[in-house]
């Protein structure tokens, strides 16, 4: 099994609304996400795939979905006042965790037809979340 993972970085920002601690208040995260791609054997190359077409896959989609957006459960008490202040945000039946961010990543590379082994965030330089499907 080859494999080969492409690191690339944004920021967002999130509450968890439930949370005991610091984080159900409002803040922000710098954060690094790497993509693994998994492949049985090379192609013609002698390559998984190319490091670019992965990056061009999760730029698109982080730049338009992730990237310096506001990220909230649908059902956080805040959406009303956001709305009524025009503010960009998105809205998600989950928490907006560590966990549930590498989920949405994972599943938008494997809905672009690549062969996903994994995608870890890491939220600060000591902290991460990783899923993966076995």
């Amino acid at each position: 099994m080859y494999i080969i993972t492409k690191e690339v970085y944004f920021c967002y920002g999130h509450r968890l609304m439930n949370h005991p601690g610091k984080c159900r208040n409002l803040h922000g995260h710098s954060v690094k996400a790497s993509i693994s791609i998994k492949q049985n054997n090379l192609n013609d190359q002698g390559m998984v795939c190319d490091f670019s077409d992965v990056k061009d896959c999760v730029d698109g989609f982080i730049n338009k979905v992730l990237d310096h957006n506001f990220l909230l459960h649908k059902d956080d008490p805040i959406i009303p006042a956001l709305v009524a202040n025009n503010e960009q945000f998105l809205a998600i039946d989950e928490h907006p965790t560590a966990e549930v961010l590498s989920k949405m990543i994972y599943n938008h590379v494997k809905q672009q037809g690549f062969n996903v082994d994994q995608v870890v965030l890491w939220e600060t330089a000591s902290a991460n979340a990783c899923y993966r499907e076995d």
